[in-house]
């Protein structure tokens, strides 16, 4: 088959037969093909919304050129007007029209649609997300054809700026806002990350189907109980309910502890990280010792017993007492809740999984994956706005957590050993106190 190119079109022997309005929009569809298949395509568009716009004016006011004394609105000229396109604003002219009476104007719901400007917003959140910097965002553009190029704004990089500030800031707002009073959590992780100078407190949730869940987070100057308590203190506002059985992952910061025992309750099981741990003891050791009480530790933790386990622990600490009091101490600090995990009987993948905060350092990489760009934190807000985005950039990743069909098990467990532990017990003198 012969190819027909789109100029022999526009000006062989037989384009003089042609209406001259078609030869007008050939030659037009010719030169943006010169640069390019999509420049072309965005003619074409163009073209197409204009008709669709024209048309849904027809079908408000009538057909053009006819009288309808019942007819409800009138054409009202045309204006300048912009649509969102590829990562930009392009300026169109938009027909108008008006109600009968001439007092209000009549909104054209194609218009209103390529008009809106939440897909550049979203877009420019994207682009940044995924470390184009403002300043050459403009670089990324497709290219739509030097015409459309010419009229195009939006591009520039306090307008990107601007963009992305108002997306983020949704963002914040859209988690900050998120109701918890359907959610039946198994696990909480609560971790910090420093952002130069401030530190935001985050808690990423495991339900009991295995689904990763951003919930919140808090900005304070460093990783304290207050800041760890408002965070708390706010899930619980959006409906967290503190009665079901949840354990909590947590490095073995302190700050974190207390705020856990003050919103959650003092029967809320603790599960200290176990690498947080290791690294803490180690750091007190000398580089040959280091290896023989690493391979101590680990074959504790993988123990299935719990007794064994802690008894294990328990030795290791005895026996570093003399030699290096300073790992025994570490190693003694928060031993039993190394092992909570294990305690409430659960074993397997899920047992490597909810030792560390793993899941929850994961989630704050691609916080500061998303940031690696910026080099000044001019506000507190601007740090809440980039986690945010980054937590919920995240949260697309996510896939549900190894060994999630136990954690339904886990949650049982958790409710019951609060129980117990919340039941009083009598005395010898006939008091009953809690277990």
């Amino acid at each position: 088959m012969k190819k027909v190119l789109v100029d022999e079109v526009a000006s062989g022997p037989d384009a003089a037969e042609l209406p001259e309005r078609v030869q007008e929009a050939l030659g037009e569809l010719a030169g943006a093909a010169r640069e390019g298949l999509l420049a072309l395509s965005v003619g074409v568009g163009l073209g197409v919304m204009a008709e669709l716009m024209q048309e849904e004016v027809d079908e408000v006011v009538g057909p053009k050129g006819k009288h309808d004394p019942q007819r409800a609105a009138v054409r009202h000229g045309r204006e300048a007007g912009e649509v969102t396109l590829g990562g930009r604003r392009v300026a169109v002219e938009r027909p108008r029209a008006r109600t009968a009476d001439g007092e209000t104007e009549v909104a054209l719901v194609t218009y209103q649609h390529f008009a809106d400007r939440d897909p550049l917003t979203r877009l420019v959140c994207e682009q940044m997300l995924a470390g184009v910097s403002t300043r050459r965002f403009e670089r990324t553009r497709e290219p739509v054809g030097s015409e459309v190029e010419q009229q195009a704004r939006s591009t520039s990089k306090s307008a990107v700026s601007r963009e992305f500030v108002q997306r983020t800031r949704e963002n914040l707002e859209a988690l900050m806002s998120r109701r918890l009073d359907d959610a039946r959590l198994a696990v909480l992780m609560i971790d910090g990350i420093d952002l130069k100078g401030c530190t935001n407190v985050v808690c990423l949730g495991i339900t009991t189907d295995g689904v990763k869940v951003p919930l919140g987070l808090w900005e304070g100057s460093t990783e304290n109980a207050e800041v760890a308590t408002a965070l708390l203190a706010d899930l619980v506002d959006r409906g967290l309910d503190v009665e079901q059985g949840v354990l909590c992952v947590l490095d073995g910061a302190k700050a974190l502890r207390k705020a856990v025992r003050d919103v959650l309750g003092v029967h809320t099981p603790v599960q200290r990280c176990v690498r947080h741990k290791e690294r803490n003891v180690l750091a007190h050791l000398p580089e040959r010792d280091r290896q023989a009480v690493k391979r101590r530790l680990r074959k504790a933790w993988r123990e299935v017993d719990h007794d064994r386990a802690l008894t294990e622990l328990r030795a290791l600490a005895g026996e570093l007492d003399r030699s290096h009091p300073g790992a025994a101490a570490s190693l003694r600090e928060g031993l039993e809740e190394t092992l909570s995990v294990t305690r409430v009987g659960i074993r397997g993948k899920l047992k490597q999984t909810l030792e560390s905060t793993n899941p929850c350092e994961s989630m704050i990489e691609c916080v500061r994956r998303s940031a690696r760009n910026v080099k000044h934190w001019q506000s507190g807000e601007m740090c809440l706005r980039w986690t945010a985005a980054g937590m919920l950039e995240a949260e697309q990743q996510f896939r549900r957590v190894i060994g999630y069909r136990d954690l339904a098990k886990l949650a049982t467990a958790v409710e019951r050993e609060a129980a117990q532990a919340a039941t009083p017990t009598p005395t010898k003198e006939g008091a009953l106190t809690p277990a």
